[in-house]
């Protein structure tokens, strides 16, 4: 049976191939860092990593590793169980009231991703009499969660708020019993941020609850790094947010959600990916806690990561790249053609700069970008080497 299967799948990645969509692999030899050893699939060697979410530089910070190290002795490797079994320590009990403390709301969750976090909501929270109005461009996780649930479908263009009127106008007149608008706090690939603020006023006109997945913000986004509903002043009108720990905070895995007290007690009796899926590893919520315990100090590693950000986009604009406008540190160099992006970055990676070109079915058809991540962990020298190898590499490839 097989056989037939394997000529049809081995036709479909040659049709990737052709298009130029193919997304190879490269290893590296080493911990995630602002530099990285590729020893597969590039160039081998040390060059500079400008395509992690390793925002704040923590992946590989010494006192977050010594607090893994002790963490393996303390709590063992992992719980080979679920949490209503007998998966749940007090590190993960510990873990859950610090981000609840940290992100201003009443209660917290902890899952294995924010993908299952994302997953876990919908279906919980809504039925067949519900509405869930959702941006166009929200994480593919996102996508998915509603797709579990029964509830109706709304989607509004990205951040247009007169669109996202309109279609809770529309759901009202359907009879919806619960109305929850989901979007990202950031759009990972274009470093936009969501209008909070306003998305909360229209929720609170049209009676409906609001959540924000916030993997590109917590961390670093905000005074305090709190994330988007802190930059808009609406921490305690967001009614959930999602996030992972596997980008800012420490860049492991894992995800949670911070919520409404009764919105999380009811994840915890019937989300799936919760009661289904093994606990978090304890050693990653340890050090998750150590993070936490940087972030409190963590203003000079944000406004390393702003400068280094500004730095960033500035050079490249003055050497007549097209960048998506924004302040974030996602700065995605526009190109267009999917093969002229995935060629660039290989002839970036061959002048030490590790990028990654994106394209559909990531982006849209003829949105293909590079997109750049700027760390803390990188130095000014850093940033400027990278813009001299994009200008570099453009000239031999003549995009």
């Amino acid at each position: 049976m097989f056989d037939s299967v394997r000529d049809d799948l081995r036709a479909t990645l040659d049709e990737i191939r052709a298009a130029g969509l193919h997304k190879p692999e490269r290893v590296i030899g080493g911990p995630q860092s602002a530099t990285v050893s590729v020893t597969a699939g590039g160039r081998p060697g040390e060059v500079l990593n400008f395509c992690a979410n390793n925002y704040l530089g923590l992946a590989d910070h010494p006192e977050v590793v010594a607090a893994a190290h002790e963490a393996l002795d303390r709590w063992g490797y992992g719980m080979a169980s679920v949490r209503f079994i007998c998966g749940t320590q007090e590190v993960h009990k510990e873990l859950e009231a610090r981000l609840s403390a940290f992100l201003g709301q009443e209660d917290t969750i902890l899952y294995s991703s924010c993908f299952d976090a994302n997953g876990g909501v919908f279906e919980t929270l809504l039925d067949a009499e519900d509405a869930v109005i959702s941006d166009a461009l929200n994480h593919a996780s996102i996508i998915d969660g509603i797709r579990l649930s029964k509830a109706r479908r709304f989607r509004y263009a990205n951040r247009d708020m007169a669109d996202l009127e309109r279609q809770l106008k529309e759901a009202t007149e359907g009879g919806a019993r619960r109305k929850l608008i989901v979007t990202d706090g950031v759009f990972s690939m274009d470093g936009y941020v969501a209008p909070l603020h306003e998305i909360c006023d229209l929720a609170e006109r049209h009676d409906a609850m609001v959540m924000v997945d916030d993997s590109h913000a917590v961390g670093f986004v905000g005074p305090g790094g709190r994330g988007t509903p802190e930059l808009h002043g609406v921490m305690d009108r967001v009614d959930i947010v999602t996030g992972t720990l596997g980008k800012a905070l420490g860049g492991a895995s894992g995800g949670y959600v911070a919520a409404r007290a009764e919105i999380v007690a009811l994840l915890r009796q019937r989300s799936r990916p919760y009661l289904f899926s093994n606990t978090l590893a304890p050693v990653i919520a340890a050090a998750s806690l150590k993070v936490l315990d940087l972030l409190e100090s963590a203003d000079d590693l944000r406004i390393r990561l702003a400068e280094n950000t500004a730095l960033f986009r500035r050079r490249m604009t003055d050497e007549g790249f097209d960048l998506l406008p924004g302040d974030h540190a996602i700065a995605p160099v526009m190109i267009g053609d999917a093969t002229k992006a995935g060629r660039l970055a290989e002839l970036l990676l061959e002048r030490g700069v590790y990028v990654i070109g994106f394209s559909y079915p990531v982006v849209p058809q003829g949105k293909a970008r590079i997109r750049v991540q700027l760390s803390a962990g990188h130095s000014t020298e850093d940033v400027n080497r990278a813009v001299d190898a994009f200008v570099a590499a453009r000239a031999e490839l003549a995009v």
